[in-house]
């Protein structure tokens, strides 16, 4: 099976990712990780493999630690990229320019294309992003391409001053707003939409508190790993979804990595 070509060579690279620990993966340079980065994303995006060949890697037991420690890295490296690159919007005298030179910028403006043809996304309308992270890249290109207004919900506060700072940098503290909280923040708000992050943690308690808070008219789009991409992250299960139900679903093409899926609260 076409999978198999790769079986090689991700073990190899979770050997040579085993090779550094914490101290060292932090404190070197993000350049020297990016290679890496590029050839797990290079099988990622194989699209010569279909669901059935990828589930012969991503399900085999011999194959779980080398995953682990993949999926592991892409977290951490996934995190530093967003966080170095806000600091440099900071201290930037063009940051929109700086913003557009981030590592993953071109995946976000297509995957949030593919998002569009779930739901359209209308003008002035209020979509709450549950896991913004350091670098609300989500809620900023939908303002600039669609001109939404968006809350961006952050649990770690040091990070949601800096995503704050960032809004304010690119002067769109008008129209986006960031909180210090978890899911169950939503009380608190009035929305439209609401996204959530592919990496918002644990899932099952983030779409259990969801479905507590949300009215079932409110359309719901979260970000998952399928297929291949699975390598990068582990895919939302079944379970952790009971009490929804999928509306639809848009598969990433190119260099986009998430599947976004479309669900509403069931009656």
């Amino acid at each position: 099976m076409s999978c198999y070509i790769y079986w090689d060579k991700i073990l190899k690279i979770s050997q040579t990712l085993s090779k550094f620990n914490d101290f060292e993966s932090k404190s070197l340079p993000l350049d020297k990780f990016l290679p890496l980065l590029g050839e797990i994303e290079e099988i990622a995006h194989d699209k010569n493999i279909g669901f059935d060949d990828a589930k012969h890697i991503l399900s085999d037991k011999k194959m779980g630690p080398a995953l682990d420690v993949i999926r592991e890295f892409y977290i951490d490296i996934a995190e530093r990229l967003e966080v170095e690159k806000a600091q440099e919007i900071l201290q930037s005298h063009d940051p929109w320019k700086t913003l557009e030179s981030f590592y993953f910028f071109d995946h976000y403006q297509k995957l949030i294309q593919n998002e569009h043809g779930l739901i359209p996304f209308v003008p002035g309308e209020k979509i709450v992003f549950i896991g913004g992270g350091p670098l609300p890249l989500t809620l900023i290109m939908l303002h600039k391409f669609y001109g939404i207004h968006g809350i961006s919900i952050e649990i770690i506060p040091e990070i949601a001053a800096l995503s704050k700072e960032i809004i304010k940098k690119l002067r769109l503290d008008q129209y986006i707003d960031v909180v210090v909280g978890d899911e169950t923040y939503l009380s608190h708000l009035e929305y439209d939409v609401v996204m959530v992050a592919a990496l918002a943690e644990p899932k099952e308690r983030v779409f259990k508190n969801i479905r507590k808070q949300i009215d079932q008219s409110i359309p719901v789009i979260y970000r998952t790993y399928m297929g291949m991409r699975a390598i990068l992250y582990a895919p939302v299960t079944e379970d952790v979804l009971k009490g929804f139900k999928r509306e639809n679903m848009v598969l990433p093409t190119g260099k986009v990595n998430n599947t976004s899926v479309l669900i509403k609260k069931e009656v």
